[in-house]
């Protein structure tokens, strides 16, 4: 559905004349390609295979009958088209338009867009799905208002990080600690899945918010996979990915969470963290060293209690980038006991 809508999104010439049939109070069924099954259906009509404008579009609509499209989505194939789906396939659209394109988009695989004349109404067809197309300024207001509890969100698991931080340089981080941050980064995915999904059916009215958006979650997919890695324990790591199955209630159970990771209900228990995600922010140091160092020493605080010469005994090391990893552990240090830790 999100590559279907992608199709009529604003700036397309199929949503400039999908735009003007709706302000022409003209209804209209257009199919967003054409193949071997789709040629099956289709009786009647004219092959005209002519450059797609918006314009173009407008006046075809004014006839009865479909207008088929070719797949690249810039010539007009057909016009006038009678199409006659199998009455088998199911439908629950009560229109004679909506349920022959819904019946098309299930029976052809190319997605099927109608018009509804007294409704003045946009509907997408695809995937065995209906989606009415918004209008871009109603989509800006639920866009924005998303963005907004997004930056929330992110400036949450900056502080969740912070803490979970904090609790690994002193020793102290538990399954809570990890569930916190791991608690923010679901919510965080959802958000950005929501607004993404809003750029999608925006097309080009949305610059400025994907440029938002992609400032907001840089860096989360990185540190969803360092946090796996970190507490792998090497018999049952734990899988944000879980978190997905979750519904929204069940989120606000940090006991649920930590089921779902595979780290058990005992929030309290303590656990260690390898050392990927600090050693990520320690600039300059190559992920093949960071992994050499991690199996090495075993852990973060094996880390932490190395000195030059034990740093140097590590493979691929030499002393400009032992002595830059020391030099990044008492800072990662430093600032984790300022931290105040819950």
């Amino acid at each position: 559905m999100g590559r279907a809508l992608a199709l009529i999104a604003p700036g397309t010439e199929v949503r400039d004349g999908l735009d003007r049939i709706v302000h022409g109070r003209t209804g209209a069924l257009v199919t967003l390609g054409n193949n071997a099954r789709l040629q099956v259906l289709a009786t009647g009509g004219f092959a005209i295979d002519v450059p797609l404008t918006g314009t173009a579009l407008r006046e075809l609509a004014k006839m009865d009958g479909a207008i088929i499209l070719n797949d690249a989505l810039d010539r007009i194939l057909y016009a006038g088209v009678h199409l006659m789906p199998d009455a088998s396939v199911q439908t629950t659209e009560t229109g004679t338009r909506h349920r022959t394109a819904d019946r098309v988009a299930g029976q052809t695989g190319v997605p099927t867009v109608t018009v509804s004349a007294s409704m003045s109404t946009i509907s997408l067809f695809a995937d065995g799905q209906r989606w009415v197309v918004q209008r871009p300024e109603q989509l800006l207001a639920r866009a924005n208002q998303a963005l907004a509890t997004l930056s929330r969100y992110s400036d949450r698991l900056t502080e969740a990080t912070a803490r979970l931080s904090a609790a690994e340089v002193q020793d102290a981080a538990t399954v809570r600690d990890f569930v916190l941050v791991a608690q923010r980064l679901e919510m965080v995915r959802r958000l950005r899945q929501e607004v993404t999904g809003y750029a999608i059916e925006l097309g080009t009215d949305a610059r400025l918010l994907r440029l938002q958006l992609q400032e907001l979650v840089s860096g989360l997919d990185e540190l969803g996979r360092q946090l796996e890695r970190d507490y792998d324990d090497g018999t049952t790591p734990p899988h944000l990915a879980r978190l997905a199955a979750l519904d929204t209630d069940d989120l606000a159970h940090p006991a649920l969470i930590a089921q779902a990771c595979g780290l058990g209900d005992d929030l309290s228990h303590r656990i260690a963290a390898r050392g990927h995600r600090q050693l990520a922010q320690i600039a300059r140091l190559a992920p093949s060293v960071a992994d050499s160092l991690v199996l090495h020493f075993g852990n973060l605080q094996g880390l932490f209690a190395a000195t030059t010469a034990d740093l140097l005994a590590v493979e691929g090391v030499d002393y400009a980038i032992a002595r830059t990893v020391r030099e990044g552990l008492i800072r990662l240090a430093e600032s984790g006991y300022f931290e105040r830790l819950d």
